[in-house]
């Protein structure tokens, strides 16, 4: 366009030069020359291989403002956030040259990001773990799949794939600094955090109840002893760990009707080797019949033989024993998920402070 201006005037120039008389042409052309000189000198022509020279001088006038607050824009830039020096009333001042995130907030993040992913790696070995289970039992099989409510790997499954979610998305959330999955994260710890307390105020206000349920089931675990391979092996892990032999007394095991004394065969009025004070005997090899005839003795005969107490007492004692070492476990699990809950909320309290800004320039 300017171009296009410079030739306009020179065509002008030269028709005022062609309109002249032949004697007074020769004076015009000295005239039109000076104002071509004189116009060019004033407009100079940004041609392709020229290079701007802004560099101030002392004929240069002021530096305008729009350059100084563009220059002061440049340096005012950090992580992709600008800071001016116009603010909004009530908002904070932020340094120009301050960092979003502190050294604390970094450490913050990355530790939250290697203990998610920890937690997940142990979340799909559980998850595997109780997938393992059911395949080598054939509970997935068509003929057991509607017992497969009451198989204890089935609870491993579950645990293994809300760990592996919840952890995976903290995790995710907190490195690729996503909102979203830092709230899932956050809300669904609350959620399981209010849950545990409550469960723990019930189980400290109902624990006549919880001692008559947990009785119960091991009255059942007992009379399902030889149909169930799962409360087999749960069983005995009780009552080798333990030392117990049934629910109260080992008496309990006439409930079984195989180890009831009226039933058919060898092991009627037996005790499982479990219940055994030596089931291995003087040796190394596991003695299977060590319990066998043990409730038709005396007590008083019974006790060189088999354990007498049950495994109700024995959770009690073991309990009261060690109940400071409880107390510490439990407030250990809890305080970690508070503080992995304020962890996730300082960070997205940092990620909406950033978005605030931006929003504001």
């Amino acid at each position: 366009m300017l171009l296009a201006k410079h030739f306009t005037y020179l065509l002008f120039l030269g028709g005022r030069l062609h309109q002249q008389k032949e004697g007074s042409r020769e004076d015009c052309f000295s005239i039109v020359m000076d104002n071509i000189r004189r116009y060019l000198g004033a407009q100079r022509v940004p041609w392709p291989w020229t290079r701007r020279d802004n560099t101030p001088n002392e004929s240069s006038p002021l530096i305008q403002k729009v350059d100084a607050d563009e220059n002061a824009h440049k340096t005012t830039k950090l992580h992709g956030v600008v800071a001016t020096d116009k603010q909004e009333p009530g908002s904070k001042h932020i340094h120009p040259h301050s960092s979003i995130y502190c050294s604390l907030d970094y450490f913050l993040k990355y530790l939250l990001v290697l203990s998610n992913l920890m937690f997940s790696v142990m979340g799909l070995l559980v998850l595997g773990l109780g997938v393992w289970g059911l395949i080598t039992k054939e509970s997935l099989a068509q003929e057991r799949i509607g017992s497969i409510g009451t198989d204890p790997m089935l609870l491993l499954v579950t645990a293994g794939l809300l760990l592996t979610f919840l952890c995976l998305s903290g995790c995710v959330g907190a490195l690729r600094e996503n909102g979203c999955l830092l709230k899932v994260f956050s809300g669904t710890l609350l959620v399981l955090i209010t849950a545990q307390v409550l469960a723990l105020i019930v189980v400290y206000n109902v624990q006549v109840q919880i001692e008559n349920v947990l009785r119960l089931g091991m009255l059942a675990a007992v009379a399902g002893y030889q149909d169930d391979l799962d409360l087999r092996f749960i069983t005995d892990e009780i009552q080798s760990n333990l030392q117990c032999c049934g629910a109260d007394t080992y008496r309990d095991w006439e409930i079984n009707i195989y180890y009831n004394c009226s039933a058919p065969g060898v092991l009627a009025c037996g005790v499982p080797a479990t219940c055994c004070l030596y089931p291995r005997g003087n040796g190394t090899v596991w003695n299977s019949q060590c319990g066998l005839g043990a409730q038709r003795l005396t007590e008083f005969s019974a006790q060189s033989v088999v354990f007498l107490g049950g495994c109700l007492g024995e959770m009690s004692r073991w309990m009261q024993q060690h109940q400071g070492l409880i107390g510490t476990v439990v407030g250990v699990i809890l305080g970690v998920q508070i503080l992995t809950v304020l962890v996730t909320i300082r960070l997205q309290k940092r990620l909406n402070d950033i978005k605030l800004m931006h929003n504001r320039i």
